[in-house]
């Protein structure tokens, strides 16, 4: 199941960012004291009582502005809310209750969503518990005093978060259904690659880049197996983009592989792969999903009997992060290689939830350590006592070892490379977890 969103929206310089950093426990917003700072909604993973969020800032609600940056961040702020299952909504105690914050509240009404009202700036109760009760007009809710910069009241604020996240249940038939996201730069070929597969026109397919700007679900029968695509909206470098909603995309983008078991990136043949397309990758590698890069419009590629070998070095050079990608070249248009897309999906999917017995894990581990000795630091070498697999999507594994700090990660990238060897975990990246183990246990 998916991570549940929660955003942090209000009007401009009321704290937002501070209370962002707080919660993520990063400094990754900007913090500054002007409005309008923070211009692209930024994310982070939170955790609180073993839950875990997906946390997202956003720019400032001007409701009435006619100013172009902030009616874009107001637009960008109603994506967040559209997407988020809760909604922080932060005022501030020191500016008090005025005209903008009851015209947010009134936006926030018509979402429909679970919404905490979050007074800001609260350094002292005894001070100002008295202009925290002013914000009891809005109607949206009982007013939680918090003051982000001295961290005072997030505990309080946290459990309500919880309580008001959506179950962990989910329908059985749902979670053995694939999941695929469809992923990549705009006018690649993403909604038409999922209407080639469907036979029909069920997305909307045009030549303007970034028509798709929803996650869209689609149930998609091939002989014989259902699978659940998801096509994104498509993410482009900042310098390129013209049209400001573009970039508001990303979250979206974001949670729709956090649902996904597989991310396929699609990248245009006729101009080839290119680092905005590593970046679309990465989010997917960092969710720990498994990865097919489709090479789509290869109809349109002008070929030799070396040009797949020359563009798949390519990719592989430019996604040097996970040599694990596996690469499909097709043509939406055409239909070619539709089939082998499927075929290459379904063996990612099972490696995905392969396992592997323990002890088969340390016969391998015994052979590479034989091979190729644990790493030493002044006079003190690791010691790997033994591996187990502990979960799958993807495949994680636990190295019990004397010292971790010893662990380097080339090293641990050289038994990633064994165990791929010995049963390949084509197309999905591998976890693994360093323990230390007293040797006397």
């Amino acid at each position: 199941m998916s991570k549940p969103v929660v955003a942090i929206v209000g009007r401009p310089n009321v704290g937002k960012s501070t209370l962002f950093n707080a919660l993520s426990g990063s400094r990754i917003a900007i913090i500054q004291d002007t409005p309008g700072v923070t211009r692209d909604r930024i994310y982070a993973d939170a955790t609180w009582l073993n839950r875990s969020f997906t946390l997202v800032d956003t720019g400032g609600i001007e409701p009435d502005s006619k100013d172009i940056i902030l009616s874009r961040m107001r637009e960008q702020a109603e994506i967040a809310i559209e997407t988020a299952d809760v909604i922080l909504f932060m005022t501030d105690v020191r500016q008090g209750l005025i005209d903008s914050d009851a015209k947010v509240a009134d936006m926030l009404r018509k979402s429909k969503k679970p919404v905490l009202l979050v007074v800001n700036k609260v350094d002292s109760v005894d001070k100002f518990m008295m202009d925290v009760y002013e914000f009891y007009n809005l109607g949206i809710g009982e007013p939680i005093p918090i003051s982000s910069a001295n961290r005072q009241g997030l505990g309080d604020l946290l459990d309500e978060v919880i309580r008001l996240l959506p179950g962990k249940e989910e329908d059985e038939e749902e979670e053995e259904i694939p999941k695929i996201a469809i992923i990549g730069k705009p006018n690649v070929g993403k909604s038409s690659l999922i209407n080639r597969i469907l036979g029909e026109e069920r997305l909307i397919v045009s030549e303007i880049a970034g028509t798709t700007r929803d996650a869209i679900d689609t149930r998609v029968t091939y002989e014989g197996r259902e699978y659940r695509f998801i096509d994104t909206a498509g993410l482009r470098r900042k310098g390129k983009i013209k049209e400001e909603i573009e970039r508001y995309s990303v979250i979206r983008t974001l949670t729709a592989v956090e649902r996904a078991d597989v991310a396929v990136l699609v990248i245009d043949a006729t101009s080839g792969i290119t680092e905005q397309d590593a970046k679309i990758a990465g989010i997917a590698h960092e969710a720990g999903k498994g990865v097919v890069v489709a090479v789509n419009k290869w109809d349109a590629k002008e070929k030799d009997d070396k040009t797949i070998y020359r563009e798949s070095e390519k990719i592989h050079q430019v996604l040097s992060f996970m040599p694990y990608a596996e690469i499909v070249f097709i043509s939406a248009l055409t239909g070619q290689r539709i089939c082998r897309l499927f075929e290459t999906l379904d063996a990612v999917i099972e490696n995905q939830s392969l396992r592997i017995a323990t002890g088969v894990l340390n016969e391998i581990l015994s052979e590479a350590v034989a091979m190729q000795q644990p790493p030493a630091d002044r006079g003190k070498r690791l010691k790997i006592f033994y591996m187990t697999q502990v979960s799958v999507k993807p495949p994680t594994f636990v190295i019990f070892v004397n010292d971790k700090e010893l662990m380097h990660f080339s090293y641990v990238r050289y038994l990633e490379n064994k165990l791929r060897e010995a049963f390949g975990f084509g197309g999905t990246p591998l976890k693994f977890i360093i323990r230390e183990r007293n040797e006397q246990n």
